[in-house]
């Protein structure tokens, strides 16, 4: 009975709260999936089919429309609630609600119109306001990104396959790679987008019945009502055919681009936690950020593991969109409204809080260049090995004696480094070796970490100037407010 008590206790604390509000996404993407933003929407639309079917002809007033602009923000929560409880029907008890805050308009508000009319339309709208929330975000940090890209450009580190040392790359190289799946995720949200239509007034089965009735048969009449509505609405198109519901293949496309976002922040922020493992590289670390409570020395890469977590879940979503799509039967069965609640928010506010965090680790990552040398210098004797080979056969060497000489002083060079954990020491056993004396003057040189990187500083160059410049080029105006340096809620 006293847990009784205590959960009646009027507080927010007594109630679940999702962590992606309390503790993640913006403000602005929250705002989006509100309520106030939904039933204010709805109440958008209500006008701008009122003005439409007044422009085409219907009997429908200007004291009418005003009297529903002036309450488009006045949502009554409470009373659409009770309304709720008593009706079983959302859009139905926020009719009467708005009717009774706009008596001279209740005879005229949802003319025609079925519940998916303000459902499916206000989705959309929503849907598109977050792509155009999620994009310069993601702009930003594939800009931050091309910055660091193009600075470590030139310093050499350790490439890996398999997780083994391979040949050198460069810092900037790699994180051209990063920047390569980013820009793609980029195109696809920004195709999502543009590929983006209005469900419009298509009626209860998407036959455009109920209107058609209205305009006594004029069938241009509908099909100017449906494409001005959606111009009203900030549209150029509608899906020109529907069922109830516009296609929830559409909702498993914008998953889709999103979920692919999120494999793509999962491998890079996975790559940023193993070079933060090995000291190369580190994300911002604040002043008084505390790592772990048991052990003070530690410095956790905290952010890359959130944007890793709440990857997976991003990743995880496109499952819940395929399946609902996949079950609508027919013109649509309501089992896809409590999942498309919860998915599609969460979708967004999963991406926008992602991307946040990726902003502030892309703004202030530190790279440790004597480090990332260290490690170089314990791998680069062996794949310099080819380049010793080469040397001594320009002095007229034999090269299979030549080799054999290198692969007996690498396995006992290796068998110091594995067996006693010292430090490679094949550069030494060679120097020490008379049969290379030709070469020891050259050694420096085909020791010199820059030689063995190829072209790899010239093709981020090449990269940020061919594929990123462009991209950014589309989002000037975005990036300067983009620009600030973005602090982490918790």
């Amino acid at each position: 009975m006293s847990q009784l008590k205590e959960y009646s206790t009027n507080s927010e604390f007594n109630n679940y709260r999702s962590p992606l509000s309390t503790r993640y996404a913006s403000q602005e993407m929250q705002f989006n999936f509100s309520d106030q933003k939904k039933f204010s929407t709805w109440r958008q639309l209500w006008v701008n089919l009122a003005k439409a079917e007044k422009e085409l002809g219907l009997q429908i007033t200007d004291d009418q429309i005003s009297q529903m602009e002036a309450n488009i923000h006045k949502i009554d929560f409470d009373a659409a609630a009770k309304e709720e409880a008593l009706t079983r029907h959302d859009v139905m008890a926020h009719v009467h609600v708005f009717a009774q805050q706009c008596p001279l308009a209740a005879p005229i508000i949802h003319l025609g119109a079925t519940s998916c009319f303000v459902g499916d339309n206000t989705d959309l709208i929503i849907i598109k306001n977050g792509l155009n929330i999620l994009l310069p975000r993601l702009a930003a940090v594939i800009r931050n990104f091309a910055n660091f890209a193009d600075q470590y450009k030139d310093l050499p580190t350790l490439g890996f396959t398999h997780l083994q040392p391979a040949q050198l790359t460069t810092v900037g190289k790699r994180a051209t790679l990063w920047i390569q799946d980013l820009i793609m995720d980029e195109r696809a949200l920004r195709d999502v987008r543009s590929n983006l239509r209005f469900r419009g007034t298509k009626g209860t089965t998407g036959t455009q019945a109920s209107f058609m009735q209205l305009f006594n048969g004029d069938s241009q009449k509908v099909k100017a009502l449906d494409k001005r509505v959606a111009h009203l609405s900030g549209f150029d198109q509608t899906y020109l055919v529907t069922g109830q519901t516009y296609s929830r293949k559409v909702d498993l496309e914008v998953v889709a681009a999103i979920s692919s976002l999120g494999a793509t922040v999962h491998k890079l922020c996975s790559d940023l936690r193993l070079l933060a493992n090995r000291k190369e590289l580190e994300e911002p670390f604040e002043k008084s950020q505390i790592g772990s409570s048991a052990m003070p020395y530690k410095r956790n890469p905290m952010r890359s593991e959130r944007c890793c977590a709440l990857a997976r879940h991003m990743i995880a979503l496109f499952s819940n969109a395929a399946q609902t799509h996949a079950v609508q039967w027919l013109e649509r069965t309501l089992d896809d409204s409590a999942n498309r609640r919860i998915t599609l928010a969460e979708a967004f506010l999963s991406a926008d809080a992602v991307l946040l965090t990726l902003l502030n680790i892309s703004q202030g990552l530190v790279v440790y260049p004597k480090v990332i040398e260290r490690h170089i210098k314990q791998e680069l004797p062996f794949m310099a090995s080819e380049n010793i080979i080469m040397a001594m056969v320009k002095k007229g060497g034999d090269r299979q004696v030549c080799h054999e000489k290198i692969r007996v002083l690498s396995q006992e060079a290796a068998a110091q480094v594995k067996q006693h954990g010292f430090d490679n020491d094949l550069i030494a056993r060679v120097k020490n070796d008379a049969y290379f004396a030709p070469i020891l003057g050259e050694l420096d040189s085909l020791l010199d970490a820059r030689t063995f990187t190829g072209r790899a500083a010239e093709q981020v160059t090449e990269f940020l100037e061919e594929e990123v410049e462009p991209v950014l080029l589309t989002y000037t105006k975005e990036l300067q407010s983009q620009n600030k340096h973005v602090q982490l809620k918790i």
